[in-house]
């Protein structure tokens, strides 16, 4: 009996996933299997195994290093991995214990610009068959099942902004992959303020194309691909997902994008605000809505009966527990320092916690018609950079808060720039301190996940500020 069988690990769909995909395998004649499990940071991480070696990485899962989950962005290792209790407090970490990786069939795909490789989505499991409280798709797991308990499925659609910069000095090797230095150095492809521009999207439509053709053959089909407000900044939208769909499909795109952007002669960057002339904000404006169990499954409890306009009092109460959580829930969905510089006023970003009928300014912007059933809203606080699990699990936890305590939602913002409202985060630091005060998110996320994460934070917080920046260089160099 392998560690999968032993402790229950599969549903009756993930048990005929796995035999689906190990047909495929030899049918398509792959070769190289990448299994993968997404970090803290939204990043994936793990192994490639012969093709061969996937029946026991169904039996058993793969091993991999604890310490993995103990790093900031800079891939330090943060707390002292070599305790008893690997420094967290859980004892099957202790001295940089290896963690499971529990393959999901159901998410096996392929990669297209690398033959003969596809590769699968893991959860993280410890050696009892316990699931690791770090596990982000375990977090937004338990947030899915929380709603599930109260009758409902989560309903996200993306949209997400980035820039795509021409590399400098690209010499690929045989394989199409360019030297790779840090930071890497780039050249915008086109100016700013064109935004919808089709000849600058014409500019830059080999290298879009490419994207969307790979994306297609991994079963990730784009709504559209755009030109944005800044320079080299593209914007893409994604159909609507139930469960882990969106997220899962998140993770994939930015790495596919990335990767097969390298190869190509491009960087694609997922950072808020590069530091590079004409460059604009990057924000992940997360579509959401709340979908019926039972006997009417799948009907959208956000649409408003008669006289309820213009969203249903469920729906109501969803917003006001995303209004009332989210300068706690900022850290997940702004989980960078840089990202904080997007909160402007007039800037098609939010600056205060408030909502609006259809208007971009507002933190949360009401959309859809109950005609035809799409009501739902726009949460338009992220950035792009964000880990999609976090992000989602904390938006749901904060909206299901809301439906439990039949919070009263505040009027409406008509002018969002200037509404006496409270305001977002202004830095990293602030966003975490609110996590840490909001005793129901953080019971929510997890009591052993949010002191953990907290203290990730801090860590890039601390090495951000040990730094001399250009800004300190430019104004005191000579002054003084």
């Amino acid at each position: 009996m392998g560690f999968i069988e032993k402790f229950d690990l599969w549903t009756e769909q993930q048990q005929e996933a796995a035999r689906a995909v190990l047909a495929r395998v030899d049918d398509e004649g792959l070769r190289s299997i990448r299994v993968s499990f997404v970090d803290q940071h939204g990043l994936l991480r793990g192994k490639t195994i012969p093709a061969s070696g996937l029946p026991a990485v169904f039996r058993s899962g793969i091993s991999c290093v604890s310490t993995l989950l103990s790093k900031d962005t800079s891939g330090t290792t943060v707390f002292s991995a070599f305790n008893a209790d690997g420094g967290l407090g859980v004892a099957e970490m202790a001295g940089a214990a290896d963690v499971v990786m529990v393959p999901d069939p159901t998410t096996f795909h392929l990669i297209p610009w690398a033959a003969g490789t596809a590769r699968i989505l893991c959860d993280l499991r410890f050696h009892n068959g316990a699931q690791v409280p770090f596990c982000s798709r375990g977090v937004f797991r338990n947030a899915l099942d929380r709603a599930g308990a109260a009758g409902f499925s989560y309903l996200t659609g993306l949209e997400i902004e980035f820039h795509l910069y021409r590399r400098a000095e690209h010499v690929p090797n045989a394989d199409g992959i360019g030297r790779c230095t840090h930071p890497t150095p780039v050249e915008p492809i086109n100016h700013g303020n064109q935004l919808l521009a089709e000849d600058r999207g014409d500019e830059i439509e080999p290298a879009t194309r490419r994207i969307r053709e790979v994306l297609d053959r991994m079963g990730i089909e784009l709504r559209s691909i755009e030109v944005e407000y800044g320079a080299s900044q593209l914007e893409v939208t994604l159909d609507p997902a139930v469960g882990l769909g969106s997220a899962d499909a998140m993770v994939l795109l930015r790495s596919t994008i990335k990767q097969v952007a390298r190869r190509s002669g491009y960087h694609a960057t997922f950072m808020c605000r590069p530091q590079i002339a004409d460059s604009k904000s990057s924000g992940w404006h997360l579509h959401q809505s709340l979908l019926s169990a039972g006997a009417d499954a799948g009907r959208n409890v956000f649409v408003p009966a008669d006289g309820e306009e213009p969203i249903s009092v469920l729906g109501k109460h969803f917003i006001a527990g995303q209004l009332a959580h989210a300068r706690a829930a900022c850290v997940f969905a702004n989980p960078t320092i840089n990202g904080y510089k997007r909160f402007q006023p007039y800037s098609m970003a939010p600056d205060r916690i408030a909502w609006a009928r259809d208007n971009r300014g507002a933190m949360i912007r009401l959309v859809g018609s109950a005609e035809d059933g799409t009501t739902h809203l726009e949460n338009r606080i992220g950035e792009s950079a964000a880990n999609p699990y976090l992000y989602m699990a904390s938006q749901l936890h904060s909206g299901l808060a809301g439906i439990d305590t039949e919070l009263p939602l505040v009027p409406s913002a008509d002018d969002p720039y200037t509404t006496e409202a409270g305001r977002l985060p202004a830095n990293l630091g602030a966003a975490v301190e609110a996590l840490e005060a909001d005793i129901e998110l953080t019971r929510a996320m997890g009591d052993r996940f949010v002191p953990y994460y907290a203290a990730i934070k801090r860590a890039e917080i601390a090495r951000f500020e040990r730094t001399v920046t250009d800004w300190e260089q430019r104004e005191y160099f000579d002054l003084y």
